[in-house]
């Protein structure tokens, strides 16, 4: 059973979608920027779905990151434990660093839950 709601999943699912759309957007609005300049526009693009992660409890990112690894085949459902082990052994960054660091970060979390038999798209539904 995951430690965190799969509203919560959901929610950080459409941070993520938004972030990659206006970090689209912000490469065409910030080319002319300095790298320096760059990297705050961008720090600051990502700070909603970064509280949010920061907001969770220890379990919760646990079981989030664990998630993203089931929806990328790293483990299979049947593995959650072992993906929570691992887990708590590998990962010494924020989880918020980490999991920014995906690029496919939602894909792998609307994997996840669908390899729970949770519809990630009945859950954003709920949320909007």
């Amino acid at each position: 059973m995951l430690q965190i709601s799969s509203s919560k999943v959901a929610q950080i699912i459409l941070l993520a979608h938004e972030l990659r759309m206006n970090s689209g957007e912000l490469e065409m609005l910030t080319e002319d920027l300095s790298e320096d300049e760059h990297e705050t526009m961008g720090r600051l693009d990502d700070e909603e779905i970064r509280s949010f992660i920061d907001d969770l409890n220890e379990e919760e990112q646990t079981d989030l990151i664990a998630l993203a690894w089931i929806g990328r085949d790293t483990f299979g459902p049947d593995e959650l434990d072992e993906a929570r082990a691992t887990v708590e052994t590998e990962i010494t960054r924020s989880a918020a660093d980490y999991l920014l660091g995906m690029p496919n970060l939602s894909e792998y979390l609307e994997s996840g839950l669908d390899a729970f038999g949770i519809s990630a798209n009945d859950e954003e539904d709920d949320i909007m």
